[in-house]
């Protein structure tokens, strides 16, 4: 399915009480484009293949897991000491211990990293049953007693990701009034709730009640798939930024095809099943140079959780990813991918609202 490029529009002027530097992170002639944290998908060797296609303004790592003996992961450290791409990282926390939170929080500022997250919008039932991530919007009391604590240890920008409510929609009301009470320099809502994880459409409107309520940047984050959903977004919203993460699994070009559309009516580069296949290319060799003691079978599994993205919405897409599911090795991997990829024929620029992977995430 093919869409048609949309102008992406300029961001609304938003003054700003608070003054700890997420906004000078921005671009001031266009939204902002960043990377969604993606837990075992948006690490430093994801990072360092995107980038040369564009790659985002803003960079999110992995989440740190943050509890009574835990201590700041050493993959995710490496992606902030290491970060190849020249632009900002900010360090994602997920847990509702406080003094560990602030523990952490600590540590992680002797990095060099632009920013602090805390993640309020996970919906893995795991996480939730913690009351961490998506759980904590259960009890907007914590959460308001967690961005207190957090607010005082933290020097640098200091930034929340959540979704609309945890059941229902209505509670992001409650949840705003925590939000407005609190300095935080940024907030990024998944306009959905934690019940309806990837797959019911987004409330664009519990967005915007939050860009006009708020002080602090606002950044827009679901279904953001394509320039053209990318344009619907900001037009429903005016967020000051768009986080993309799905979407640029997918396609590694989509930063760049955005900062194309706001600066003119078109989408920037139109890749070909064989830049794909290059793109894939890339990955592959990458993430095997970061763990050379996998096996092959290892390494071919671990592409697998990006091919489930990548192959979706191609003309031969499902035949595809039946053949890589089943594939044992690298040969038999790029022998598939070499059958179904060598070609000029055009990558399609959503994916198809039929998708199992993007269920739900394409509106028209």
């Amino acid at each position: 399915m093919s869409a048609s490029p949309s102008t992406i529009p300029s961001p609304p002027p938003q003054p700003s009480r608070h003054g700890f530097g997420f906004r000078n992170l921005l671009p001031v002639d266009r939204p902002g484009l960043i990377l969604a944290p993606m837990q075992d998908v948006t690490d430093l060797p994801f990072w360092t293949v995107i980038h040369p296609y564009g790659g985002p303004d803003i960079y999110f790592t992995e989440y740190f897991r943050v509890h009574l003996n835990s201590k700041p992961e050493r993959h995710i450290l490496k992606a902030l000491d290491e970060n190849p791409t020249g632009r900002p990282a900010i360090a994602q926390m997920i847990g509702q211990d406080i003094p560990h939170l602030i523990r952490t929080a600590r540590e992680l500022q002797r990095h060099p990293i632009a920013g602090i997250d805390l993640n309020l919008g996970c919906p893995a039932p795991i996480v939730c049953r913690k009351d961490a991530g998506g759980g904590l919007l259960r009890n907007p009391g914590k959460v308001d007693a967690i961005l207190a604590a957090l607010r005082d240890a933290i020097e640098v920008p200091f930034t929340v990701k959540t979704r609309v409510g945890y059941d229902c929609y209505t509670e992001f009301d409650r949840l705003l009034e925590v939000f407005a009470k609190h300095p935080i320099d940024a907030l990024t809502i998944h306009g959905r709730t934690v019940k309806e994880k990837y797959k019911s459409p987004i409330h664009y409107a519990e967005i915007r009640k939050a860009v006009d309520a708020l002080d602090c940047p606002v950044v827009a984050n679901g279904n953001i798939v394509s320039v053209r959903m990318a344009g619907k977004t900001l037009a429903e919203t005016g967020a000051a930024a768009l986080m993309i993460g799905r979407g640029a699994i997918r396609n590694p070009w989509i930063f760049a095809q955005c900062r194309s559309a706001a600066s003119s009516d078109e989408a920037g580069h139109a890749p070909s099943l064989r830049d794909l296949l290059g793109y894939i290319r890339a990955l592959h060799s990458t993430t095997r140079a970061e763990d050379p003691e996998a096996t092959d079978l290892q390494h071919t599994t671990m592409m697998k959780r990006y091919m489930n993205f990548i192959a979706t919405g191609l003309s031969k897409g499902d035949a595809l990813l039946n053949g890589i599911r089943r594939s044992t090795g690298s040969r038999e991997f790029f022998d598939l991918c070499e059958q179904y990829l060598d070609s000029d024929a055009p990558m399609p620029d959503e994916p198809p609202v039929t998708s199992a992977v993007f269920a739900g995430l394409v509106e028209q």
